[in-house]
């Protein structure tokens, strides 16, 4: 009998390339596995099955972690306002390691002999999938042709093309994956630090024009409703996503450390989640204490960092979730959010919890909660052992 090997598989360009060198060249029996997190329709999974089958896997299977990847990682993610280097919501980052700790569930439920996925050597994705492979399934052996092989895209299309497969060698110049927490876009230009995708490799035409302005409702950090209609947080980033990514909203390039070492560029598309992170961010600072906000910084850089390299399975990312989830406890209101074409901008907040409330005074213009004496002692005490330091180090006044 052939031994088995789960292949994770997207449809693309590599893990297409793995299906028919693992059946052809190493005789295994693929069971090749789509793990789909939001970003693919109905017709598009049909179609991702169809051309699998046909190249010739033993069985295909989807798993729809979409609901699971949003309570396990998106929603620390929003908690957190986690944007890595100030730019990049990890929407491949934290999807790949949901991926990769669903395939590791199928190769223990088929009871297979090998793990494979399409990752290349230069990049974070093998690393992350080999690390969760290594720690949940550690006896299994891991199988990467891409990597192994160190295949140019030129060089998978032609062997593909000698197999008797054609792709779309336009579309194959560019390598795209979706998920509900954005696409990433790489090409020949994000390989390069001086150049931009053009308009064409954006999988997201602008099309919108006329301004727009969407309301988003949140309970406890997490968003729960769009425009005054409630919804779950994973239908609404979806419907967000559908209004907002016409506009070009969201667009932007990510130059970043990679685990191995090397900086990388990749492009993305994320609308709903920059938005999300933002208006989630602006409730934040209306409802909560600075030193909640300073911890929170602090403790979410961390989470944002360690889950972009993999490190999902660390316990202390559950204590760090935990701190999160507590924090969140009056993030509720509604934020109200203007659309234009290539840009937004939080018009304001609405909340029971709001701390600018004027029944304590208004910034800048009048108190009710303290006099001017008691900032003048204040003001005396605050700056006391500052006062000293000058004076015995500065040579002031004794």
């Amino acid at each position: 009998m052939k031994k088995k090997v789960v292949l994770a598989y997207s449809g693309g360009l590599d893990t297409s390339y793995c299906v028919v060198y693992l059946t052809r060249e190493l005789d295994l029996e693929v069971h090749s596995v789509l793990v789909n997190t939001g970003g693919f329709t109905e017709d598009e999974l049909k179609q991702v099955e169809k051309r699998a089958y046909a190249m010739g896997v033993t069985s295909h299977h989807t798993v729809d972690e979409s609901e699971n990847y949003y309570e396990s990682s998106i929603k620390y993610l929003i908690f957190g306002n986690v944007l890595k280097n100030a730019t990049y919501p990890l929407s491949v980052s934290a999807e790949r390691v949901s991926q990769a700790t669903a395939i590791a569930k199928y190769v223990q439920e088929i009871d297979a002999d090998y793990v494979a996925h399409g990752s290349t050597g230069a990049g974070n994705d093998q690393v992350r999938f080999d690390m969760i492979f290594n720690i949940l399934i550690p006896n299994i052996e891991i199988i990467t042709p891409i990597r192994d092989k160190k295949l140019s895209r030129e060089e998978e299309i032609a062997y593909l093309q000698q197999h008797g497969i054609e792709l779309n060698a336009e579309k194959a110049k560019y390598s795209i994956n979706k998920g509900i927490w954005g696409t990433s876009v790489g090409g020949k230009e994000t390989l390069t630090s001086d150049q931009t995708l053009p308009e064409e490799a954006w999988p997201t035409p602008l099309t919108a024009k006329e301004k727009r302005t969407v309301r988003i409702d949140f309970e406890q950090g997490e968003p729960v409703g769009l425009d005054g209609e409630r919804l779950k947080p994973v239908s609404l980033i979806q419907r967000l996503q559908e209004i907002a990514q016409p506009y070009g909203i969201g667009r932007d390039i990510h130059v970043g450390d990679t685990i191995i070492g090397i900086k990388g560029r990749v492009g993305f598309e994320a609308a709903a989640p920059i938005i999300i992170i933002k208006a989630h961010h602006t409730l934040e600072k209306h409802t909560l204490t600075k030193w909640q906000l300073s911890w929170k910084d602090q403790l979410a850089g961390f989470y944002g960092n360690w889950l972009h390299e993999g490190q999902f399975h660390d316990p202390v990312m559950r204590d760090i979730e935990a701190f999160l989830t507590s924090s969140q406890q009056v993030v509720n209101g509604t934020v109200s959010i203007e659309l234009n074409p290539h840009r937004f901008h939080i018009i304001g907040i609405e909340s029971e919890n709001d701390l600018m409330s004027n029944k304590f005074g208004s910034y800048g213009e009048m108190n009710n909660a303290w006099t001017g004496d008691d900032v003048k002692g204040f003001s005396k005490i605050f700056g006391n052992q500052v006062m000293i330091w000058h004076k015995v180090n500065k040579g002031g006044e004794k």
